[in-house]
């Protein structure tokens, strides 16, 4: 831990002994007596962190503090001062200190001070790996346990919090992570394969809340205490991309997380039609045949949204008055922000935001985007980004200033595909790297979940397909022609439609703003 200590105080020679108690611990006390000679050094060499007297002739330490800002904004710094006072301390803390002493000081006290803020994430990661190490089989025991839907809630919740608490840790740790990771997924996938079916059956209290459940049990009850409510879905929005969007909105809304599996395949045209429509996909097709066509492309399979909500509301005897509104580029998600109170004076609206799937696929055929995200912590730090500056983090901030109840979640997510496995079919079989729907399908038994009787699985098929084929963990499908030209391109991309906890495991969250 020891470094270098630049310390700027007019009366330094008053401290003489902090300083040669802090050489006595290894560090390099660079004294200065004003403001200028510190950023004159700081200019010209390199510092750790910095003590800064807030009362000195000259340049003070507020001035002296703004000059560091703009030169190495992210330079620690401890602001020192006789001054109890409210307005020096805010203007200290506005300008993003490190921390804040009260003179006089002693030498523990600024110890501590700089092991705090210099040390503070070794010991962090050390304690974080040290917890999760003793707990790694503890976690493992439970994939091989008579493990529950609720369990597998809980699985895929604790391994996304400690990818977030490692991920700036030891590597050789984050591996036993990632391989304990795919583990899991492993057991989910054996889970999703023997329990699902009976999910469709919709017992009482044996199935989790399922895509067609999601807007009668987490929406539809405050519309029907009369609340105003703004719903987003997400397109492809993973449980670990939300908790740093969750992050940036704490600030703002008192937020209450909870979660819902997507149907098989957890791809758009089948999990959002369900959503929209309270319906499974072949109960659309029965109910509403205008409304379903099954084809290659997804997003011609989504155009009856709007439609398939609105009758879903009315056979709730809820009002079909509602707002819907689809952002696909960025210019419709700068309207919606400028005219948001527009949106609050209509009891429900809907918003579907596609940003995070289009940067999923656009990824999957851009080389510099594979460059900027290379691996999964990579590509959530970039969501991240996106999210801090779009206009779909305006929309909320504009919200939290409303009498609105938001609520937030996905169709489905995505999973890192690293491994391929052939699949084969007749030639009209559909070309999904995550599942398949046509006749004679066959593959690698143990890649995937095969359904011979799509009805049992409330599926429907235009003959003459007869069968799907799901992709669990994270393998992909790809046919014996051109093998290793689809291998090569698809490999170590983010996909979606299997069965993987990243994909199935959503999360679906309550906004209430704080104002």
């Amino acid at each position: 831990m020891p470094g270098k200590i630049l310390w700027a105080d007019d009366e330094i020679d008053q401290l003489k002994s902090h300083i040669i108690f802090l050489e006595n611990k290894d560090f390099e006390v660079t004294p200065v007596t004003n403001g200028e000679d510190a950023i004159s050094l700081i200019k010209n060499g390199s510092f750790d962190i910095v003590f800064l007297d807030e009362q000195m002739p000259g340049m003070d330490g507020l001035a002296t503090l703004e000059q560091i800002q703009t030169i190495q904004s992210s330079l620690p710094v401890v602001m020192i001062t006789k001054s109890e006072e409210e307005s020096i301390m805010e203007d200290a803390i506005g300008n993003k200190i490190a921390d804040y002493l009260i003179k006089p000081v002693n030498p523990n006290q600024i110890l501590l001070t700089v092991k705090r803020i210099l040390d503070k994430k070794r010991i962090q990661n050390e304690k974080a790996a040290q917890t999760y190490l003793k707990s790694f089989n503890e976690l493992s025991a439970k994939f091989s346990e008579q493990t529950s839907w609720q369990d597998w809630v809980d699985i895929y919740k604790t391994l996304t919090h400690w990818e977030l608490n490692l991920e700036n840790g030891d590597e050789a740790l984050q591996q036993v992570l990632q391989d304990q990771f795919q583990q899991a997924n492993h057991a989910f996938g054996r889970f999703v394969k023997l329990e699902y079916k009976g999910w469709l059956k919709r017992l009482e209290n044996k199935h989790p809340t399922l895509s067609p459940d999601l807007l009668k049990r987490k929406v539809f009850p405050h519309l029907e205490n009369r609340e105003t409510v703004v719903f987003f879905l997400i397109d492809c929005m993973r449980y670990d991309q939300w908790l740093l969007f969750q992050r940036k909105l704490n600030d703002y809304f008192k937020i209450e997380t909870d979660f819902y599996y997507s149907i098989l395949p957890t791809a758009t045209p089948f999990s959002r039609n369900s959503i929209f429509s309270g319906l499974f996909p072949l109960e659309i097709q029965r109910r509403y045949p205008q409304l379903w066509e099954l084809g290659q492309d997804e997003r011609s399979l989504n155009r009856h949204e709007e439609e398939l909500l609105k009758k879903f509301l009315k056979r709730n005897q809820l009002s079909d008055h509602v707002k819907y509104e689809k952002v696909i580029q960025p210019e419709e998600g700068n309207r919606i922000v400028n005219k948001i109170s527009n949106y609050t004076q209509t009891p429900f609206t809907t918003i579907i935001y596609n940003f995070v799937d289009t940067l999923v696929h656009s990824r999957s055929d851009s080389e510099v985007l594979k460059q900027l995200a290379p691996d999964v912590r990579a590509f959530r730090s970039l969501t991240d980004t996106w999210f801090q500056h779009s206009s779909l983090f305006r929309m909320f901030k504009e919200l939290a200033k409303e009498d609105v109840t938001v609520v937030v979640s996905t169709d489905h997510g995505s999973v890192r595909s690293m491994r391929d496995t052939k699949v084969f079919g007749d030639r009209d079989a559909a070309t999904n790297l995550r599942y398949k729907y046509g006749r004679n399908l066959k593959a690698q038994e143990s890649a995937a979940i095969f359904i011979d009787k799509p009805e049992a699985y409330q599926l429907p098929v235009d003959p003459p397909a007869n069968s799907y084929i799901i992709a669990k963990e994270d393998y992909f499908f790809v046919y014996p022609n051109n093998y290793n030209k689809f291998q090569n391109r698809y490999r170590d991309t983010f996909q979606h439609g299997g069965a993987s906890m990243e994909e199935m495991i959503l999360p679906v969250a309550t906004l209430k703003p704080r104002g």
